[in-house]
Order: C-alpha cells, then sequence, then structure tokens
C-alpha cells in the first residue's frame, strides 16, 4: 500500500491496508464536514458492484441529519437515507465492503481519492481544498435528466463523476428543456387514449444525429415506467454504427436501435405512437413532419433548425405593402423567415387534424434555434377558417411551403 497527502508526505504504514479506507470511512461518517463522495468504477480481479456508481452527501430532513445514499444502475437512481450515527455507520461500512474501484471525497478542508492499483493495493491521496457543504434537501435544481446518468456519462455530456462538463452545459440543457417538455405530453396522450395502453411506447427519433436526444428520450421514458422501444434514423451510416455502440455499452441493445436511411426513406417496425426530431436542417423538418403525418403518429414534437427554404424564396418576390422593410435588411429577413416557417408548419398541421403549440424550450443563450413545435394528433377535421388563414398567409407573400407540398394536394386537401 502507498498513500499520500496533497503536498505533504505518506499517512499511514505501507502495509497498513486499513488506513486509506479508514481515512474515507471517517470522512463519509462526519456529518458536519462531508459535502460529497462517490464511488465507481471496479477493482480489478472482482465481480461488478451491485451498482454502477453510488454518490453520498449529508440532507437535513425534518430537522434531523441524515446521509443520503444513492445508487446509479445502468437505467435510473435509487435514493435511500440513513440517520447519521450507527445507521450511517452502517450504511458507509457495506459501500466500502463493496468492490468500487475509486472513491472520490470532497469535504469542508480537503479532497481525497482513493483508488486500487491493479494488483489490488490501495493509493490515497489527499489535497487541501475548500468545498461548501450545502444539507438542503431541495438545492438541486428541477432537472428531467439527472447529470449522473450513465448515458451522459457514455455520451461524454457528463464527466465520470456525475458533473455535467462546462463546455457541455448548453448541450445538455436543450436535451433537458426538450425532455421536460416530452414527459408530459407523453403522459397527456396516453391520460386522452390517443396513445394506446397495454404494449410497448413505440418511438422514433428523425435525423437522430449523435443521438444525444434519442437517448435522453429512451432514459426519460424508461425510468417514468413505460415499456419503451426506440429507433433512431440517420441517414450517415458512421452515425449508426457510432450510436449502435454506444448503446450496447449501456446495455439498451433489445429495445433502441438504429438506421442509416433517409427521412424520407425510413422503415418502421411498427408505426410510432411517438415522432421526434431536433434540429433536422431546413426542410428534413418538413420531412419529418411529414413522415409523422404519414404514420398519423400521436404525438410530434419538432424543434427545427435552418430556415433557408423559406429565406430563398422571400428573396425573389416582391413583399406585399407594407411589409417591404421585413425582408429589406438581411438579418430581419433571415428572423422573419424563421418566425413565418413555423407559423406555416403549424398552420400546415392544423389542416390534418393536429392541435399545434409552437413554444419556446430553451433560452436562446443556449442555442438560437429553440422554438418547438408539439403536435397532438385528434383527427378533428379542421374548420373552413384555418385553410382560408392558411391560404390567405402564403398568397399573400406567394409561398409554397414544403410541408404542404408533401402532406396537402394541389386542392389544400390532406394526402394522408
Amino acid at each position: 500500500m502507498q498513500a499520500e497527502s496533497g503536498p505533504g508526505g505518506p499517512i499511514g504504514e505501507p502495509d497498513d491496508e486499513s488506513g486509506p479506507r479508514e481515512a474515507i470511512r471517517g470522512a463519509l461518517l462526519a456529518p458536519e464536514t462531508l459535502v460529497r463522495a462517490i464511488g465507481s468504477g471496479r477493482r480489478r480481479g472482482a465481480d461488478a458492484p451491485q451498482y454502477q456508481r453510488v454518490e453520498l452527501r449529508y440532507v437535513d430532513l425534518k430537522g434531523v441529519r441524515h446521509l443520503q445514499i444513492t445508487e446509479y444502475d445502468e437505467r435510473q437512481a435509487h435514493t435511500r437515507n440513513a440517520t447519521a450515527g450507527e445507521p450511517a455507520a452502517e450504511s458507509v461500512d457495506g459501500l466500502l465492503s463493496a468492490p468500487y474501484g475509486n472513491w472520490h471525497v470532497e469535504t469542508t478542508g480537503e479532497t481525497l481519492r482513493l483508488r486500487y492499483t491493479k494488483k489490488g493495493k490501495s493509493l490515497l491521496h489527499r489535497q487541501d481544498e475548500s468545498h461548501e457543504q450545502k444539507t438542503g434537501h431541495d438545492r438541486v435544481k428541477q432537472r428531467a435528466l439527472d447529470p449522473a446518468a450513465p448515458f451522459l456519462i457514455e455520451l461524454g455530456i457528463s464527466d465520470h463523476l456525475g458533473r455535467v462538463k462546462p463546455s457541455r452545459q448548453s448541450k445538455y440543457k436543450q436535451i433537458d428543456e426538450f425532455c421536460k417538455l416530452l414527459a408530459p405530453a407523453v403522459d397527456e396522450a396516453l391520460a386522452a387514449g390517443r396513445i394506446p395502453s397495454g404494449r410497448p411506447l413505440q418511438v422514433v427519433d428523425l435525423g437522430c444525429g449523435n443521438a444525444y436526444l434519442t437517448l435522453a428520450a429512451y432514459h426519460l421514458l424508461t425510468v417514468a415506467g413505460h415499456d419503451v422501444r426506440m429507433t433512431g434514423i440517420d441517414r450517415t451510416p458512421a452515425a449508426r454504427s457510432r450510436n449502435t455502440k454506444r448503446v450496447a455499452a449501456l446495455g439498451w441493445q433489445d429495445h433502441l436501435r438504429f438506421v442509416d436511411a433517409t427521412i424520407a426513406d425510413a422503415e418502421l417496425d411498427s408505426p410510432p405512437d411517438v415522432v421526434l426530431a431536433l434540429h433536422a436542417c431546413d426542410t428534413a423538418t418538413d420531412d419529418a413532419l411529414a413522415r409523422a403525418v404519414g404514420w398519423e403518429a400521436p404525438l410530434v414534437l419538432a424543434a427545427p433548425c435552418c430556415h433557408h427554404d423559406i429565406q430563398k424564396q422571400l428573396k425573389s418576390v416582391e413583399p406585399p405593402a407594407p411589409y417591404g422593410p421585413l425582408t429589406r435588411y438581411g438579418i430581419v429577413r433571415e428572423r422573419f423567415a424563421d418566425v413565418l416557417t413555423d407559423t406555416l408548419r403549424a398552420a400546415v398541421l392544423r389542416q390534418v387534424g393536429y392541435r399545434v403549440e409552437v413554444v419556446q424550450f430553451v433560452d436562446s443563450e443556449h442555442t438560437p434555434r429553440n422554438l418547438l413545435l408539439r403536435a397532438a394528433r385528434t383527427g378533428a377535421p379542421a374548420g373552413p377558417e384555418v385553410r382560408a388563414e392558411y391560404e390567405a398567409l402564403v398568397g399573400e407573400w406567394q409561398l409554397k411551403p414544403r410541408l404542404a407540398e408533401l402532406v396537402l394536394d394541389p386542392n389544400r386537401e390532406a394526402v394522408f
């Protein structure tokens, strides 16, 4: 055994294997100074621990301090609380006997790192550092996705300690906020009977790219208790290969698969209940919405990306009076095209039996493409005023929206 202490010398004796373990134990059982502790990995030659990682901190519940223990498997977090004192000691002893290969412990005055070498020897490093202890039970912001979820670590969004990397904060925020809108929308569709219950929930992510949203949605819905069958569609074979490896590493390969195909050509084993599309470029969003309409998907959530198609059309037409200034300046024309494109998409979806909401799903500091179309299929025919509004708008601006060409016939009747 070797033991080191921050900038100083060794602690304990080289052959005293209990020294590092007792140092960690003492830090974990100090309710006034422990900030956070994480056990992860496994020791070489030992069976894997029951849980992939464990996190500990103290919280005050009804005025009594407890050691909160959160254990993570591949799907979800399991939290339990032990009163400070003997109950906490029993829990800590059980955790320290588990074959975790690494312990990272932060206290108000230092950081301790314990790891086991390939030969089974323990190495303890101590570094003087200040950390603030927070014992409020509700101190964590409400999130849809736990930053320590294994899939976020696998994607490289969170580090091995379960903290979102500074460089990936915006990406984490995007998918977290998207999932905050997804979960209640699915619950509402199930409650209304638009999505049948008693069978697996079929979900497809069109234009999935690096599968950030695909994995997030699968995790979110699975943790919520749904039996999910999910497919990610992307036209790049490399994306399919990369994402398939990630899913295998997470043990999700039985219920989550990837297909390399265009959105228009993708084939599914079963019609989807939920169609997702996050930042599919330009008219790829229209392709995704058209596939959803063709499948008669009960629920659609799409966050469009760039809007070049309508921008180009606005450049080539004479704007109706008195709206010339809206297309005179490049940046104004671009933003106007963004708003107009999504307004027209919503109008088309309404004509084919969807109730549509257009919402901002994340602050613009995280992505300028922050509008989301949330559409629930009702099957109710659109009233004549819906079509009249749409016809007046496209006629005034002389536009041919891509989505209308895909799902409405020349007489503006629904194709599907």
